[in-house]
């Protein structure tokens, strides 16, 4: 019996589709071209944000905290191109990435730190503590 030559090309469509799907879906949200994938954790006292960056400088990288969520914008411009010559093949351009991170819980803004380490971005934000004395309320 002759094969439908059809079928192994609904075949390859479907694992097509199923890499895009798994591809675009990160951390429960969906990813965006030009988004930086992250990772969140929480370590009690605070959260923690890692961000891969490869090929940006610290420069490159703008950090914003407001409204209870931490904005990362990264821009790398175009490099020069050769004074002499042409290139046989260019696929490194300018490029940016953005990413809004909606933390769970209020953070102390004033504590703040980063760091980029080998285009590895990582945020340490300490959670706003609370006034940890009990209150007592008096019923009318």
């Amino acid at each position: 019996m002759r094969q439908n030559p059809f079928d192994d090309l609904e075949e390859l469509l479907n694992r097509i589709s199923k890499q895009v799907e798994e591809g675009m879906m990160t951390g429960g949200g969906l990813q965006v071209p030009g988004s930086v994938a992250v990772d969140v954790a929480d370590e009690g006292e605070e959260f923690v944000v890692t961000a891969d960056l490869p090929g940006y400088e610290t420069d490159d990288i703008e950090l914003t905290l407001s409204d209870g969520a931490l904005r990362l914008e990264a821009t790398r411009e175009d490099e020069t191109a050769f004074e002499e010559g042409e290139y046989v093949r260019r696929e490194r351009t300018s490029k940016s990435a953005n990413r809004r991170i909606r933390l769970p819980e209020p953070v102390d803004e004033e504590a703040v730190s980063a760091t980029f380490t080998n285009g590895v971005l990582t945020v340490t934000l300490p959670k706003e503590r609370g006034d940890d004395e009990s209150k007592r309320i008096d019923i009318e």
